[in-house]
């Protein structure tokens, strides 16, 4: 069992090769939802996420024997490069098996880092079950990435290092993957602060710690693809799902639109970029999936900032669409000259601005003689998509916004 005094002493190990990441507030996000919202920025690390903290505590309690043996590890990405950093550089072989899906900069940023990369099977947990496999038949350390007492005691110094900010939060809201992280955060403060609230959250498509927290054990769950992915674990921790039912207030979940929502909020108001795991926290407090916060000083884990470029600019275009910045507006008119000019004139005046336009002709349901028409447009919001469509109704123009 994991104690506080495990956690302080992890501090200790753990030194100045972990940076003490700050946690500035927000203004503005303090403004959109209700709270005092401070970020702790995980994501500044040196491999981009807190998983180093773990890893490194882990590795500084291996034995000369273990430490010659080399190390394997399975991750979709954080702890695989907290892990190959800190083993290159105490001068270890680490091995890493990662998901077939796991992200290119991940892959790419593991091996950059000294780690021997292995892709194997569609999760996380196909990749476990390999690299506990090879760590038997070749003599490797196997270093989890949640589950195990040393792992859970590095990341908790997150939570020391937040009771000592000056300001004294009332709520500290935790990404929730394998549990590891939100078990250390947990034990760290609550023991120190017992009425502190500490708030789990996981993606929709893969809550395995509320139903282990439900069940009484742990549960392999259904899951589908999300976007995130340092999130996507099927089955929680023996260990950390006991801590979590002993030392969490709750765990709530989130939609992909509303993750995506808060990784668009991070990087347009805080400059910060972050993954889908990292921004789960913002997506619970944004809307609203935690009560009783309301003027309260809440702290929110920014656990990495490790996401594909590509799937960053997807996630922002879902995000602009889901506040109702990025709309298709589709109009059913005769098709002669002047009706196309006719919906531009409407959309310049009311100061939306097209982005692509597309005619459809032969392969819609209308009378000869008509054209359906497609526009991809820029708006300020829903408002401002509903002043449009009135304007063209108010014209004649019939007119829907497409989903």
């Amino acid at each position: 069992m994991v104690t506080l005094a495990d956690i302080q002493s992890a501090r200790t190990r753990l030194g100045r090769a972990i940076y003490h990441t700050p946690c500035p507030v927000s203004l503005t996000l303090s403004r959109l939802c209700g709270c005092q919202t401070f970020f702790k920025l995980e994501n500044l690390q040196m491999t981009g996420s807190f998983k180093e903290r773990g890893a490194l505590n882990k590795l500084l309690q291996l034995s000369p024997a273990e430490c010659q043996a080399g190390v394997i590890a399975a991750s979709a990405g954080n702890h695989a490069q907290g892990v190959a950093y800190h083993a290159t550089r105490l001068g270890m072989r680490s091995v890493i098996v990662m998901p077939k899906a796991t992200p290119l900069i991940k892959v790419a940023n593991t091996r950059d880092l000294g780690g021997e990369v292995i892709l194997h099977g569609a999760s996380y947990d196909e990749a476990l079950a390999q690299a506990k496999q090879l760590a038997v038949e070749h003599g490797f350390t196997f270093v989890h990435a949640f589950d195990d007492e040393a792992i859970i005691a590095g990341q908790g110094t997150i939570g020391l290092e937040l009771l000592e900010e000056e300001t004294k939060f009332d709520a500290v809201i935790v990404p929730v993957g394998g549990g590891g992280m939100i078990s250390g955060i947990a034990i760290a403060m609550k023991e120190q602060q017992p009425n502190l609230r500490v708030i789990g959250v996981e993606p929709e498509y893969f809550a395995s710690m509320k139903a282990a927290v439900s069940a009484g054990h742990t549960v392999e769950v259904a899951s589908q693809p999300t976007i995130a992915d340092g999130l996507a674990v099927k089955r929680a921790g023996e260990r950390t799902s006991a801590l979590v039912r002993e030392y969490v207030d709750d765990i709530v979940t989130v939609s992909e639109d509303e993750i995506a929502s808060a990784i668009l909020k991070l990087l347009e108001i805080e400059k910060t970029v972050v993954e889908g795991g990292g921004a789960a926290g913002l997506a619970a407090v944004l809307f609203h999936k935690v009560t009783g916060l309301a003027g309260k000083n809440v702290a929110l884990v920014i656990s990495g900032g490790n996401i594909d470029p590509n799937l960053l600019s997807k996630i922002i275009e879902r995000g602009l669409a889901k506040d109702g910045r990025l709309v298709r507006v589709r109009s059913l008119m005769r098709d002669r000259p002047g009706e196309l000019a006719r919906i531009c004139q409407h959309v310049a005046a009311v100061g939306a601005n097209i982005l692509d336009v597309a005619h459809n002709r032969a392969f819609a349901n209308l009378e000869v003689g008509g054209v359906e028409i497609d526009l991809t447009l820029e708006a300020r919001g829903h408002e401002h998509v509903k002043q449009l469509l009135d304007v063209l109704g108010d014209d004649g123009i019939k007119a829907e916004q497409l989903d």
